[in-house]
C-alpha cells in the first residue's frame, strides 16, 4: 500500500462552546486526553506500513497552531495547504488530490477530519485495508460506521448489494439526511443502515475526475487556487481569489451523492464526531454516578452530567442531566438533550459583536501567547509568553502606550534606535507612535506584564514593519 493521508482541519466546532472557538476550535484541544484532537488523529494513522506522512489543510489563522502541535507529537506533514477562507469539504479536499497528483500520480487519499474520536485503532486499520482493495480499480469509498443506537444527529448511508472478494464492503444506495427518532430506530432494526462518517478513501485521479463532471465550478477555482498557491515559509498558502470564488460544498454532495462508484466500508470502530457536549460525555470515562468530571469540581448528589472546569474551582449540587463548563470569561449551563442549541449562543455573541466566540482570554501566537488580566477605560493589563529564541514583530502603535515589567526571564527590548536587555524585576516604557520589538534571546520561557494605556486599545492597533512569520 502507499496511502496519503489528508486531514481537515477546518471548522469552529461552534457546538462546544465555550471550550472551542473560531481561533481554538475543537480540533486544535484536548477533550479527551492530554492530546489534542488534531495530534490523535495524526497519531493513528502513524508507522501503518504503507501510510505516507500526511498532508494538512487548515485555515490561515490556525496555521501555527496547527504546525507546532503536530512538531509537539513528532509528525512532520508533508505539507500544510492553508484555506483563505472556510469553503466546505470538497474545495479543500479538491486542492489537497491536486495538491497529491504533482508528487506522485497513482496518490491514494486517506481523508480524515482532525476532530473524530476512533477507539478501536486495530480495527479502523483493517477497515482501510479493505476500502484499499475497493479504490484500486476506481471505485470511491466512505466509511459507514455500524450504529450502535438511533442517533438523529448524523446523516444514514443505505448500503446496497455486497461487493465481492471484500468483507463488509458494498454499494451505495442512497445516502439519507439526519433523521428523526422513530425513523433512526427503524435504520438501527433494519441493519442495512450505516452512519455517515465523513471520512473517504480514493484515487486521487478518479475524484478528480467526479468532482470535474459533478461540481466543475468547484473543480475549475480549487485548480486555480492550488495552480496560483505559493510558498510561505513551511506553508503552502491557495490563491485567496480563486478559492474565495470557489462554491461551498460538501465531498457528500458534491460527488458521493451522484456518482455511480460509490462503496461503503462497514465500520465498527468505536466512532464520534464528537458534535456536541453530550457526545463528549459518551466517549469518556463516566464515574460510578454516570457524570464526566474534568478539572477542579466538586459534586454532591449528581447524576449523568458533564462538568468541566477550566480556571477555578466549580462546585454543583443536587442536579441531574446537566451540561457545566467553565472557561475564565464564559460558564455554559445546559441540559444534555438540548446542547445542540449550544450554537444559538455563538450566533447570538456575533449579532451582539462580542468576542467570547472568537478567542479566550489566552491568545495563541507563534511567538508564545497573551492572557487578558485586567480591562477598563483607557487601560488594560496582559500577561505575555515569549518563547525562548522567539520574537514578536518590530511594529508600532498609533494610539497606545505600553509598559512592560519582566517577571522571569530576559527580555531584549528594542524601542526606537536603543536595544537593551531587561532581567527579572526590571521594566521599560515605549511610548505611542514608538517603533518597538520584544524578544526572547534566553533558553527559559519569558513571562513578562504588559500595561497598555490609551485611547484605543484593539489589536488591530498594530503597524508591523518586519517579522519574522511573515504576517501582514
Amino acid at each position: 500500500m502507499k496511502i496519503y493521508p489528508v486531514i481537515l482541519s477546518g471548522g469552529a466546532g461552534t457546538r462546544l462552546w465555550p471550550l472551542s472557538r473560531a481561533l481554538m476550535p475543537k480540533q486544535l484541544l484536548p477533550l479527551v486526553t492530554d492530546k489534542t484532537m488534531l495530534q490523535e488523529t495524526a497519531l493513528r494513522v502513524r508507522g501503518w506500513p504503507g501510510l505516507m506522512a500526511p498532508l494538512v489543510v487548515c485555515g490561515n489563522e490556525h496555521r501555527f497552531l496547527v504546525a507546532e502541535q503536530l512538531r509537539e507529537v513528532g509528525i512532520t506533514p508533508s505539507g500544510i495547504l492553508l484555506e483563505p477562507v472556510g469553503r466546505n469539504t470538497a474545495p479543500a479536499v479538491t486542492a489537497a488530490a491536486r495538491h497529491l497528483l504533482a508528487e506522485d500520480p497513482e496518490a491514494i487519499m486517506l481523508v480524515l477530519p482532525a476532530d473524530h474520536v476512533i477507539e478501536k485503532n486495530e480495527a479502523f486499520r483493517l477497515a482501510v485495508e479493505r476500502a484499499y482493495q475497493m479504490v484500486q480499480d476506481g471505485s470511491l469509498a466512505t466509511f459507514g460506521i455500524v450504529p450502535s443506537v438511533p442517533e438523529t444527529g448524523y446523516g444514514y448511508i443505505r448500503r446496497g448489494e455486497p461487493l465481492p472478494g471484500v468483507d463488509d464492503c458494498y454499494k451505495i444506495e442512497r445516502f439519507v439526511e439526519k433523521p428523526d427518532r422513530n425513523t433512526a430506530e427503524a435504520f438501527v432494526a433494519d441493519g442495512g443502515f450505516y452512519w455517515n462518517s465523513g471520512m473517504f478513501m480514493f484515487r486521487a485521479d478518479r475524484f478528480l475526475a467526479e468532482i470535474e463532471q459533478h461540481a466543475p465550478e468547484i473543480a475549475r477555482a480549487a485548480e486555480q487556487a492550488m495552480s496560483s498557491a505559493y510558498r510561505d515559509l513551511d506553508f503552502c498558502r491557495l490563491d485567496e481569489a480563486a478559492f474565495t470564488a470557489c462554491p461551498s460544498d460538501s465531498i457528500d454532495y458534491a460527488v458521493m451523492e451522484h456518482t455511480r462508484d460509490g462503496v461503503v466500508v462497514a465500520a465498527d470502530i468505536g466512532w464520534s464526531d464528537v458534535g456536541s457536549w453530550s457526545a463528549l460525555a459518551d466517549v469518556q470515562q463516566a464515574d460510578a454516578h454516570g457524570n464526566v468530571q474534568r478539572g477542579d469540581v466538586y459534586l454532591d448528589g449528581v447524576s449523568n452530567s458533564l462538568v468541566r472546569a477550566e480556571s477555578r474551582i466549580v462546585a454543583v449540587v443536587g442536579v441531574k442531566d446537566l451540561v457545566v463548563v467553565e472557561t475564565s470569561d464564559a460558564v455554559l449551563v445546559a441540559h444534555k438533550d438540548q446542547v445542540q442549541r449550544v450554537k444559538n449562543i455563538v450566533d447570538h455573541l456575533k449579532v451582539q459583536e462580542r468576542t467570547e466566540h472568537l478567542y479566550h482570554t489566552r491568545v495563541y501566537r507563534p511567538w508564545g501567547f497573551y492572557e487578558g488580566i485586567d480591562a477598563g477605560e483607557r487601560f488594560q493589563v496582559k500577561r505575555i509568553c515569549v518563547k525562548p529564541g522567539e520574537k514578536l514583530s518590530l511594529q508600532m502603535h498609533h494610539h497606545r502606550a505600553e509598559h512592560w515589567v519582566v517577571v522571569s526571564g530576559t527580555a531584549r527590548v528594542t524601542c526606537g534606535d536603543s536595544v537593551k536587555l531587561l532581567a527579572e524585576n526590571e521594566s521599560t516604557y515605549i511610548p505611542i507612535g514608538m517603533t518597538h520589538r520584544l524578544e526572547n534571546p534566553g533558553k527559559l520561557p519569558l513571562h513578562l506584564i504588559e500595561v497598555q494605556s490609551g485611547s484605543y486599545l484593539g489589536e488591530d492597533d498594530i503597524v508591523r514593519f518586519e517579522d519574522v512569520y511573515q504576517r501582514a
